[in-house]
């Protein structure tokens, strides 16, 4: 498995390396599937970027020949990675289609469209649906098979139950999917059921960093919310929080979406390394 994060797309971009042309050869068109690569490009918020969400640890579960381009950007919404130009890199790569057998994006938004959030919420009725719909009528346009995969739970549990505001962004994604006939991996539902059958002790052993003790919050000249403040607007710090993964949380949330992944597009099957690694 290839795995490019998106600091190295843009270089290899820039620098010509990474083939962005609309012509391809006649060779490259005549060249039959089984000797193309498939491609997976990851779209999406902290909680799939690298070094802060599961992308990495999905994109690990892939033979060598596969190529996993992370392009994940931590405080983005399904408004913001559009308007900042991210959306544009994913175009310009997908104009190489023909190089490969096939090309999955994975799109997860939900987490930063929520309220509250200047230059990155966007409205649950009449933008969040929208966008969503447009990444996945450009993605068929391109040749592309879009998978919308549903916002990953927050970890925040009150009174013993798991709080999961996510849940009216998760419905619009899989209200999108119907709508457009392509796979949905409800990571939402499944991620929430998870969490909270394991309880908030466990949970908290999927963060970033160990949560703080009491003599640290007493001593902290921070207030104690600030000590677990989710989705920040650039890339998230190695600090402790309900929203943001660490390598364990990574690991685990990443297998749920190679699950669902491999009941969603069964084609992608033979293409996962087999159990041992290999």
């Amino acid at each position: 498995m290839r795995l490019l994060h998106y600091p190295a797309v843009l270089g290899l971009l820039a620098a010509g390396l990474l083939s962005s042309c609309t012509s391809v050869s006649h060779n490259q068109v005549a060249q039959p599937d089984n000797t193309r690569p498939v491609r997976l490009i990851l779209v999406g918020d902290s909680t799939m970027a690298s070094r802060s969400g599961y992308g990495d640890a999905f994109c690990q579960n892939f033979q060598p020949d596969v190529v996993c381009l992370n392009l994940a950007k931590g405080g983005r919404s399904s408004g913001s990675y559009r308007a900042e130009g991210s959306w544009d890199v994913v175009q310009t790569l997908l104009k190489d289609n023909a190089r490969y057998s096939r090309t999955l994006v994975l799109i997860q938004f939900g987490h930063n469209d929520q309220p509250g959030k200047p230059g990155r919420s966007t409205d649950l009725v009449t933008e969040f649906p929208v966008n969503m719909t447009r990444y996945v009528e450009e993605l068929k346009a391109a040749g592309a098979q879009a998978v919308l995969v549903t916002p990953l739970t927050r970890r925040t549990f009150k009174a013993g139950q798991l709080q999961n505001d996510l849940r009216p962004w998760a419905e619009a994604s899989l209200a999108v999917a119907a709508t457009q006939h392509v796979p949905a991996i409800d990571l939402n539902a499944i991620s929430y059921r998870a969490v909270q059958a394991m309880g908030e002790a466990q949970a908290d052993t999927m963060a970033m960093a160990p949560p703080p003790t009491s003599a640290e919050i007493v001593t902290s000249t921070m207030p104690v919310a600030d000590t677990i403040k989710t989705e920040r607007a650039g890339a998230a710090r190695p600090a402790f929080d309900r929203t943001h993964l660490g390598s364990k949380g990574a690991m685990f949330f990443s297998g749920m979406v190679i699950a669902e992944l491999r009941k969603a597009v069964p084609e992608i099957n033979d293409k996962l390394k087999k159990e041992g690694g290999q």
